[in-house]
């Protein structure tokens, strides 16, 4: 099975029981829009599918990745935030379909995996970089914060004060940094990371298939304790943002190619 989606292209391989998502936007760094986020959920239903022609599990793992080489994705279309692309509308978000998915997602990361890229990738089972990747929020430069959840997943994997150095400085920190603070699983050398990644997708897919998605919702049950109330939270903060002067300040800025200037408004 290979199907290309408008932004996604999405594979499917038999013998390992495997399915691939590429973010395929490369151009602009695979950054979400509205037909991305959309594509990204059609992808993991038409994988999740697999398993209705089959006695089993066909569908055992699914990684995710971005095109080209120099992002993951490099966070949201700037001047393309709504509900919706906060993840915090009524309808699913992706970051909810890819949480709940069934089969464990992988996080493929090469290169730049920023703000709502990073929100997505901390959506996923495991996180695996290249050690060429780099990790960060950017938004609070547009006078905002991540609002998908971002600083509740870094507080929970690392710690409070990490999420809020991340947050609040909008700095970009080194796939060896993320490793050290728990927000990766593992880093890779460049040169070894296809192998390496490919190897922990087989061996993944090679495990019981019904054990494994038992282990995943044990451990998110476990994990997330509270984290629906934190989610909210941060969705609520992020819309208020969305209609400050600070924030159209920010997105002015951004366009102009200069240095905001907040006011706290």
């Amino acid at each position: 099975m290979d199907e290309s989606l408008d932004t996604v292209l999405v594979e499917f391989d038999d013998e390992r029981g495997v399915g691939t998502l590429t973010m395929n936007r490369p151009d602009a760094l695979n950054a979400l829009n509205g037909q991305l986020r959309d594509d990204i959920i059609a992808g993991l239903e038409a994988l999740e599918a697999r398993n209705e022609d089959d006695e089993g599990v066909a569908l055992r793992a699914v990684v995710l990745e971005g095109a080209g080489e120099k992002a993951f994705c490099a966070g949201a279309d700037i001047g393309g935030f709504s509900d919706e692309s906060a993840g915090g509308s009524s309808t699913r978000s992706h970051y909810d379909v890819i949480r709940d998915f069934p089969a464990p997602v992988i996080a493929k990361i090469d290169g730049y995996c920023l703000g709502g890229g990073l929100e997505t990738a901390l959506a996923c089972d495991f996180r695996l970089a290249s050690e060429g990747s780099t990790f960060g929020f950017p938004e609070v430069n547009l006078g905002i914060l991540p609002g998908a959840g971002g600083v509740q997943y870094v507080s929970k994997l690392a710690s409070p004060a990490v999420a809020k150095e991340l947050a609040m400085t909008g700095e970009h920190i080194s796939a060896a940094r993320a490793d050290e603070e728990g927000i990766v699983n593992h880093v890779y050398p460049d040169d070894e990371f296809e192998d390496e990644v490919d190897a922990f997708v087989t061996d993944l897919a090679g495990q019981a298939p019904l054990a494994i998605q038992g282990i995943k919702k044990s451990a998110d049950m476990a994990v997330h304790s509270g984290l629906e109330e934190g989610l909210e939270y941060d969705y609520q903060l992020f819309k208020r943002l969305l209609e400050t002067e600070d924030h159209a300040e920010g997105a002015a800025a951004f366009a102009e190619d200069r240095e905001p200037e907040f006011e706290g408004k």
